[in-house]
């Protein structure tokens, strides 16, 4: 389970395919003692486990893989060397939750229509999916590569849109943004279990991993 607060923006440093995965190397700012085994960090709104890690000079590295299917219904395929990548560690009992509860699953992959300056903010527009787009309320929750948002508008022809203030813009990989970026999409957990309970079929999120997911 997640808050959808990004702790750190690690930058891939290997991707490699092995035996049926993808393998990524991921460079971070966390602490090495804070990172296990197993552990689960979400990477871009995907939940992975890590499978190996070690320290470095301004933080750590670990390793993350993903299945074939994870690649093809999420943005992890687009990864290479160089990309830059929302990270959040596991939500830990006691912890204070500042965002909304995220489950690190992807439920569908939006494109960016418009990235539009808002005095200091700015002004995100995003098509979903067309099965998911009713799941995208006014003043509701929705995750956005990993990144916990309210949606400030759902627009008549299923676009949303998200406002986006500077200290979100300068720490997450949003400012990346622009017309045909694909994003990660997670809906608000609320939503969903509504939906089951007015008989409305619920979307199924893509798990990140066939073993283990946040």
């Amino acid at each position: 389970m997640f808050t959808g607060l990004v702790t750190d923006v690690g930058t891939i440093r290997k991707a490699e395919d092995r035996n049926g995965l993808r393998r990524f190397e991921v460079e971070s700012s966390f602490e090495p003692d804070s990172i296990e085994m197993g552990a689960s960090i979400m990477h871009a709104g995907v939940c992975l486990t890590v499978v190996d890690f070690g320290a470095r000079e301004d933080g750590s590295w670990f390793a993350v893989e993903a299945v074939p299917e994870t690649l093809d219904v999420t943005v992890l395929g687009e990864w290479s060397v160089g990309s830059k990548v929302n990270l959040e560690q596991s939500l830990k009992l006691g912890q204070e939750l500042g965002g909304h509860f995220v489950f690190g699953h992807v439920d569908g992959v939006g494109e960016v229509v418009s990235v539009e300056p808002e005095g200091q903010s700015w002004r995100l527009t995003i098509r979903p999916p067309a099965e998911i787009a009713k799941y995208f309320a006014k003043k509701g929750s929705a995750a956005v590569n990993g990144v916990s948002l309210t949606v400030a508008d759902a627009l008549p022809n299923g676009d949303f849109q998200l406002a986006i203030i500077p200290h979100t813009w300068e720490v997450t990989t949003l400012a990346q943004l622009q017309p045909g970026s694909r994003v990660n999409l997670e809906i608000d957990m609320l939503a969903r279990y509504v939906a089951r309970m007015i008989g409305v079929d619920a979307p199924k999120p893509h798990d990140a991993e066939g073993s283990k997911n946040g």
